[in-house]
């Protein structure tokens, strides 16, 4: 899948300035700031109409990205993860804290992905770290699946649309919690 380099660069540029993006990811198109970046996050979940409560995910395309999330884990339990990565299975783990309550919302837990779609990858490598990524829909809409199907959602309101298409995958990002196992969206 191609992309133009010049635009990993400048969307990893304007996350790490606070903006808020519309990226390509595995299914369809997501939305995605700088997690640790608490106006950006508060932004995206205001476009979205999404409340805080409700949590978002966390992407890389590098599990190493999410240092001590997965330190305090069984060596059963990042096995499991790590089978499954990259591609679209996104795992509840315990945060222990370690994340802003911004992103984690009313949860003990934090939803991380390991993304294999080589935009959303670039990215978070190009920003130097996980990036937030959620559906680009206003509540109660369908997930985009188009650059402009966003563009209807969203018009001017985002920093920057870009990356080129999607993965092609019909389903969303299957939700597992580690450490029930529970599936909590298939996928």
């Amino acid at each position: 899948m191609a992309f133009p380099l010049l635009d990993v660069r400048f969307a990893a540029r304007a996350i790490a300035a606070g903006a808020v993006i519309a990226h390509p990811t595995e299914s369809v198109w997501g939305l995605a700031c700088d997690p640790f970046n608490r106006d950006a996050v508060e932004r995206l979940l205001q476009l979205k109409n999404r409340p805080v409560a409700k949590g978002l995910i966390l992407v890389s395309g590098d599990s190493d990205d999410f240092g001590g999330l997965l330190d305090n884990l069984s060596a059963e339990q990042r096995q499991k993860m790590t089978e499954s990565w990259p591609g679209p299975v996104t795992w509840l783990v315990p945060h222990f804290g370690l994340v802003p309550p911004w992103i984690s919302g009313d949860h003990h837990s934090v939803a991380l992905r390991c993304t294999d779609h080589p935009f959303t990858a670039a990215l978070a490598h190009a920003f130097g770290g996980p990036i937030v990524s959620t559906s680009a829909n206003p509540g109660g809409c369908q997930p985009a699946r188009s650059k402009y199907q966003v563009l209807r959602y969203f018009g001017d309101s985002l920093d920057f649309v870009g990356g080129g298409a999607t993965g092609g995958r019909q389903s969303p990002s299957e939700i597992r919690d580690l450490v029930t196992g529970q599936v909590i969206r298939a996928g």
